[in-house]
């Protein structure tokens, strides 16, 4: 089975367009070598994915070309305990960290407007 087909119905990506551009930008590895979206995947393989998620390092249990739920996706792999706890970490230092765009309130001043467009380079 296609490693772009597994990880769309894993429901990893949204799309399989979307899973095999990841492939192709290097954010899929498989066994620690680099995937393209043509390669086979078996049941056992260790899978290395970066998404908008997070890293994840998985274990493939089940092939299925089909994309089902969400509760029958995650059946399809196990997450190793170290990718568990680095994501749920970097989750945390995500929350804690400041959002400077809430500090503003409202739409930019005549002056803060001017200050853009000079950045922007219309003056």
């Amino acid at each position: 089975m296609r490693i772009d087909k597994w990880l769309w119905a894993a429901r990893f990506f949204k799309t399989r367009s979307l899973a095999s551009r990841a492939c192709e930008l290097g954010r899929i590895e498989s066994n620690g070598q680099q995937a393209k979206a043509s390669r086979e995947v078996r049941v056992g393989d260790r899978l290395q994915v970066r998404n908008d998620s997070g890293d994840f390092q998985v274990e493939v249990l089940v092939l299925s070309e089909m994309r089902g739920p969400a509760a029958v996706a995650q059946t399809l792999y196990r997450e190793t305990e170290a990718s568990r706890a680095l994501r749920l970490k970097s989750a945390e230092e995500r929350k804690t960290m400041l959002h400077f765009e809430g500090l503003r309130e409202g739409k930019p001043s005549k002056r803060d407007r001017r200050k853009i467009d000079r950045l922007r380079g219309r003056v």
